[in-house]
């Protein structure tokens, strides 16, 4: 077997350029749109923290930045906690919660479908994180033509 001849790595080391950026930084013209959506189940994969962080990073590039919860993607907007609401069951469990909260505190909106809270996983609109706006099931459509007919920046996130 050959011998390997380098050190371990430490806390502190370098290994890849990251200050090196390949693209100019974009920022919004005034009035430009983005909507982030998401149809995948809480905790269900890293897309949930992925693109809660996106839309945080579209809405401070200035764009007017709108999330939309329906299907299963209502459950990331739902309070949770264990063993009460809010209570942290084991570092990162609410970072989703957290991340949508941190989204609406800077002024970005939340959406999410009333029929998938109600039809799909028996919540009321009381489930939901204070601040999230509950909409008619007819409004997913709608919001996303709305975005469209913006020529809105849109990126839908899909998972099961």
């Amino acid at each position: 077997m050959p011998k390997v001849n380098i050190a371990p790595y430490k806390n502190g080391d370098v290994l890849v350029d990251y200050e090196e950026k390949v693209f100019e930084d974009v920022k919004a013209n005034p009035g430009e749109k983005a909507l982030v959506t998401f149809h995948g189940l809480a905790m269900e994969g890293s897309i949930g923290l992925v693109n809660t962080l996106n839309a945080t990073r579209l809405l401070r590039k200035g764009y007017e930045t709108s999330i939309l919860l329906y299907g299963p993607g209502v459950t990331l907007g739902f309070q949770r906690g264990f063993p009460t609401l809010g209570d942290e069951a084991f570092p990162g469990h609410l970072v989703v919660n957290q991340r949508l909260t941190k989204f609406m505190q800077e002024g970005g909106k939340v959406y999410s479908c009333r029929f998938a809270a109600q039809a799909l996983y028996g919540q009321t609109e009381m489930a939901f994180i204070p601040g999230i706006r509950p909409i008619n099931p007819l409004d997913v459509l709608d919001i996303i033509l709305v975005h469209q007919r913006a020529n809105a920046v849109m990126i839908h996130s899909w998972n099961l």
